[in-house]
């Protein structure tokens, strides 16, 4: 927008339908995201509760589906996103209860629909690489590496919605960086039974990129989720997304003979049929709540906010990997831990001394991280809201 139309708009020029539209879906966004509205508090608490089931759920049954024989990974990537249906309850639930008025799909665009589509078919690759990453490395490895996934969200943030870099930002990334370099080069020897050196480093390549690619995903989600204005919309947008990785992963499945293998799968399953089919179906559930936790808390604070929270439960899926499964947990390990540690805390005492600046009337502006709320969106900004430019 030029700096002509910024301090010259044309006169007695009413607004279009499209900024009116515009301006109502930012009013509503912001009500649905305020922290004084109790259904913001609520709504939040559930979709970190979800998370965090979600979270250590799906990385335990990922790893138990193969120490027990399943060997699949188109099967693994399958059961990421199949589950779809279950998040026709988030959905239909608020309408059905009378909860809310408005009814389930009414105001999903063109644009967003095919938004979503296009996302769901990454999403589904990075399920894939995913899949890959945890069959041949341990839960507690894959985990650590995965933490990662907060420096790659720091930048991108910073490159598609512009999100502030501060020191505490930047030391965030350099640990988890260097947690990942030392798991690289020391932790080889940790890998699973008959996983030779090509495959272990295979997982590892593939478990970073998978963590690369939910770091893309984040950021790009909140520069869309700002045309949302209820939490009812995301879980609309989701669905979307999981049918098109669904719809990527059965193309897999066909092509690679997946539904044949499970059937093969579950007959030589160490638990047998019963386990293995109550195993595929944890899995379904489980991931579904770990991605429904993730798009909430993305749109409801911010991705980089999103990513921190991911990446504190990490630390309690490296325990739980130890706890269920015995992985290894020697001194290279530790470390690894304890840097991923320091970074989280980091950020976390950015966080806290934002809260300090604001509550002493400090500069909104010069605060260390966006959490909350509209990003950059000064007053200046907020009075041109009714201009339009083509």
């Amino acid at each position: 927008m030029s700096a002509a139309v910024r301090h010259s708009p044309p006169p007695q020029q009413p607004p279009s339908s499209t900024t009116t539209t515009t301006t109502t879906t930012t009013l509503l966004h912001e009500r649905e995201k305020t922290p004084t509205n109790q259904r913001y508090i609520i709504v939040l608490a559930i979709n970190y509760l979800t998370l965090f089931v979600g979270s250590i759920a799906s990385s335990l049954l990922a790893k138990f589906y193969f120490i027990h024989g399943g060997s699949s990974r188109w099967v693994s990537t399958w059961v990421q996103c199949t589950g779809f249906p279950t998040l026709l309850v988030p959905i239909f639930l608020p309408y059905l209860t009378h909860f809310t008025q408005r009814k389930p799909f009414s105001h999903l665009t063109k644009k967003l629909i095919t938004l979503s589509t296009i996302i769901g078919f990454f999403l589904g690759l990075n399920n894939l690489l995913f899949s890959w990453g945890t069959s041949y490395l341990p839960v507690s490895t894959s985990s650590l590496l995965l933490s990662t996934q907060l420096g790659f969200t720091l930048v991108l943030s910073c490159l598609i919605v512009k999100q502030k870099i501060t020191f505490n930002n930047l030391n965030c990334v350099i640990l988890l960086t260097l947690a990942s370099i030392l798991l690289a080069i020391s932790s080889s020897h940790d890998r699973p039974k008959g996983v030779t050196n090509a495959n272990y480093f295979v997982g590892f390549f593939c478990t970073i990129g998978a963590g690369l690619l939910f770091a893309l995903y984040l950021p790009i989600m909140e520069k869309i989720y700002r045309e949302v204005y209820c939490y009812e919309m995301v879980m609309e947008m989701q669905l979307i997304m999981e049918m098109a990785a669904t719809a990527l992963a059965t193309v897999g499945m066909v092509a690679d003979g997946g539904f044949r293998e499970m059937k093969r799968e579950s007959e030589r399953f160490d638990l047998g049929v019963g386990m293995y089919w109550v195993t595929v179906w944890a899995n379904v559930v489980s991931w579904q709540l770990c991605f429904m936790g993730t798009a909430g808390m993305v749109f409801l604070t911010t991705s980089l906010t999103g990513g921190v929270c991911m990446t504190a439960l990490l630390g309690t899926n490296v325990l739980a990997g130890v706890a269920v499964y015995n992985d290894h947990f020697g001194g290279a390990k530790a470390v690894s831990t304890a840097l991923c540690a320091w970074g989280f805390c980091s950020y976390v005492y950015g966080l806290y001394v934002k809260a300090r600046r604001e509550k002493i009337g400090g500069d909104q502006e010069s605060s260390d991280d966006h959490d909350v709320g509209p990003k950059d969106r000064d007053q200046d900004q907020m009075e041109m809201t009714h201009i339009v430019t083509d």
